[in-house]
């Protein structure tokens, strides 16, 4: 089985790190490309390159932030059937509303504490382990906080 490729859009270098230590202690092969801003992401999307099985999205970023990215990412058809799952420290009920009617799969509030972070991402990957496509095109929008 292939990994699942992954793209991780986040500012904060701390949050990547926890990220990628938490998702290399899950029963999951992945790949991760780590991007500091939506502004590269967007560049790497549109680069020509693979695409990711998935990308969280952080809301907050310099440059580009995470709303403007998913607008983005749902406007243009060679990139609308990636999964995007928005991965914020934030919690705004109008801001979580808004992310669904733009096309977010998936909003996870970035947990407090490792357990839960690795239970929340574990969730939020596994979908992808039974496909062999590796598209989820049946996953409602959800919230995990």
């Amino acid at each position: 089985m292939n990994p699942i490729n992954i793209f991780l859009a986040d500012d904060d270098q701390d949050d990547r790190e926890l990220f990628m230590d938490a998702l290399s202690e899950l029963p999951i092969e992945t790949s991760v490309k780590q991007f500091e801003n939506g502004v590269d992401l967007m560049a790497e999307l549109y680069s020509g390159n693979p695409k990711p099985d998935t990308i969280f999205l952080d809301l907050r970023m310099p440059l580009m932030d995470g709303f403007e990215c998913l607008t983005d990412i749902r406007n243009v058809p060679e990139l609308s059937e990636i999964q995007v799952i928005i991965y914020s420290t934030s919690y705004n009920e109008n801001e979580v509303e808004q992310l669904k009617e733009s096309g977010a799969n998936l909003y996870i509030k970035k947990p407090n504490s490792y357990n839960q972070l690795k239970t929340v991402l574990y969730k939020s990957l596994k979908p992808f382990q039974n496909t062999t496509s590796k598209t989820n095109g049946d996953l409602s929008f959800m919230v995990i906080v």
